[in-house]
């Protein structure tokens, strides 16, 4: 008998739990309106979302991206000023800034992007700018994947242009944090020039042929922004002869320094010498990557414009 009751007792317990497990399921099973009331909404993504991007164009990005490609170094930096590097899964062969990109698989260089090796990295965002590089981007969208196009030309275009890479990555805040750092150091070079002229200046790209930048560029925007005067005013970036610079006559000399340009052989070409600027010794190297870049560094390249046209506003 004790045996019996010990065994019927057992059962009870057994068949206890189960009611209770059973009860459990229940509770949980999909389709019942009450499973999971108190459960806690799945976090907003933002996405699908539609960026305009710097080629006119409404591209629509179904997922927050996680394999990007860039195909501009400029591109590349805005990405690592998102906070969001470890997403770059390609870059170009001119990428140098920050240095982790050396570790970076390479798709080519700028100008001639390999296709091949951009669809084996299966990106679902490609980074690419516009010009140049107008035809790789239908060829890149013809393989399937998303393009967003950036190539801002004035300082606040770049701002927006920010904007639209932390929107298309899902990082707006990001960006919006970014944007506003820009403005307040540009805020505080803005406040050291204070009420002084404008500096008349040239800023040369390149030397064998004399190239250079004039209005409706970014880097006549930083030279602005730099309390700076373009002596250039035609708009774009051109050719220039050595009889026009002795006309225009400037006060002072930027150049770039690399492949293109050496500015430390300046007094030495001829007709150079009788330059206002060459004579009073106001000749000044600018960072290339720093002026011609359009990502969050150019802040540090108007302030080296800056420091040139108005040495005695920085000491």
């Amino acid at each position: 008998m004790v045996d019996k009751l010990r065994k019927s007792g057992l059962l009870a317990v057994v068949a206890v739990m189960l009611a209770v497990a059973l009860a459990l399921v229940g509770c949980a099973a999909p389709g019942d309106p009450g499973s999971d009331a108190n459960a806690p909404e799945p976090p907003e993504t933002g996405f699908p979302i539609t960026v305009l991007d710097d080629a006119g164009r409404e591209v629509e990005i179904a997922s927050e991206p996680m394999r990007i490609v860039s195909l501009a170094p400029s591109n590349t930096e805005i990405v690592y000023s998102l906070g969001i590097l470890e997403r770059l899964v390609g870059v170009t062969t001119f990428d140098d800034y920050p240095a982790q990109v050396a570790e970076i698989d390479k798709v080519g260089d700028f100008i001639t992007p390999n296709l091949e090796a951009i669809a084996a990295l299966e990106p679902d965002l490609v980074l690419a700018t516009t010009g140049i590089q107008s035809d790789v981007i239908e060829q890149i969208e013809a393989m399937g994947a998303v393009v967003v196009a950036i190539d801002p030309q004035t300082l606040e275009a770049l701002f927006t242009s920010i904007q639209t890479v932390g929107d298309a990555t899902g990082q707006g805040a990001a960006a919006e944090e970014v944007v506003a750092g820009m403005q307040a150091d540009l805020g505080e070079i803005t406040s050291a020039i204070g009420e002084r002229e404008p500096v008349r200046c040239f800023v040369e790209i390149s030397q064998n042929p004399l190239f250079t930048a004039g209005a409706d560029t970014l880097l006549n925007d930083l030279i602005s922004a730099a309390g700076g005067q373009n002596v250039i005013t035609v708009p774009g970036f051109g050719a220039y002869s050595l009889e026009q610079i002795v006309t225009d006559d400037p006060e002072v000399y930027l150049a770039t320094k690399g492949s293109m340009s050496d500015p430390a052989d300046l007094a030495k070409r001829p007709g150079f010498a009788n330059l206002t600027a060459v004579r009073n010794d106001r000749v000044y190297v600018l960072d290339d990557n720093l002026v011609s870049r359009p990502g969050p560094r150019v802040v540090e390249g108007v302030r080296q414009i800056a420091e040139a046209l108005h040495p005695d506003a920085f000491q």
